[in-house]
């Protein structure tokens, strides 16, 4: 129990910063909402469309199906990237930042609490977002294979973790600004098939979206929620999570300890 105090103090922490902001937390919720209404209205106007229905065909034909997963889950990509290095900042500016980093408590162990509750609160959205889906609009998760799809979740969130670290590592030291965020955001966006699968692209930028890890990840949920395919049909986008989290986590912790150790040196970690 000793070993979860500091991680469960984090995230008390943050539940409770949340909720004192009632109507913004309530507002966030009815975003949700509206989003999925007006990507169902996007899906009734591309309608049966044949170019449609062949995009799509690996994931069932369906495009309402296909862009809920994509929007829902696209919210693990802001918050793996934006929430390190927010929180970074946000404790910068309150001056609670150099008081933690000064703690017998481990760095890698700071970083990774500290983005807790935007990952719990973020899988509370996704709920929803499919939960709305379901209930309202009739997609159906009836034949859903849900350990895949939760094992590429896990590997889509360290994923997108490590980026999210490496961007913190930035905001460390420069303060403002966020190149890493911005370029891997835009690009995951644009090329890791959110809002339509990337068959629709040039063949030179499908070769360029296998660079990034939602790609990997949407295919794998898409295909696990709405096809019900296992281990074996997406098994492939599994290993390309796993390789990829192994190779960017201890990078981008490595990049991390090296910010805070060049802020201490600098005398700059409380400046903002």
């Amino acid at each position: 129990m000793l070993t979860f105090r500091k991680p469960l103090a984090f995230l008390k922490k943050d539940f409770l910063m949340e909720v004192s902001y009632r109507f913004s937390f309530v507002l966030q919720f009815a975003s949700i909402f509206f989003s999925v209404v007006m990507f169902y209205f996007v899906a009734k106007l591309l309608g049966e469309a044949p170019s449609v229905q062949s995009s799509l065909s690996e994931y069932g034909g369906n495009y309402f199906s296909f862009v809920l997963i994509g929007i829902a889950f696209s919210n693990f990509l802001s918050v793996g990237l934006g929430s390190f290095a927010n929180n970074i900042r946000s404790e910068q500016m309150i001056g609670t930042l150099e008081a933690m980093l000064v703690t017998p408590t481990r760095l890698s162990n700071i970083v990774l609490s500290s983005s807790q509750w935007s990952f719990a609160f973020t899988s509370l959205r996704v709920g929803i977002y499919l939960l709305i889906g379901g209930l309202f609009f009739g997609v159906s998760f009836a034949g859903a294979a849900i350990i895949p799809a939760l094992l590429a979740l896990i590997l889509t969130v360290v994923a997108f973790s490590s980026l999210g670290i490496i961007s913190a590592s930035f905001i460390m030291v420069f303060k403002r600004g966020d190149p890493i965020a911005f370029a891997l955001s835009t690009s995951s966006t644009l090329l890791g098939g959110v809002y339509y699968p990337i068959s629709v692209l040039p063949e030179w930028l499908q070769g360029l979206s296998y660079l990034f890890p939602i790609t990997y990840s949407l295919h794998a949920i898409r295909l696990s929620l709405l096809q019900g395919a296992g281990f074996s049909e997406v098994g492939g986008d599994l290993l390309a999570l796993v390789i990829f989290s192994c190779v960017t986590l201890p990078i981008s912790l490595f990049c991390f300890r090296l910010a805070v150790r060049r802020a201490k040196r600098d005398g700059s970690l409380a400046h903002y």
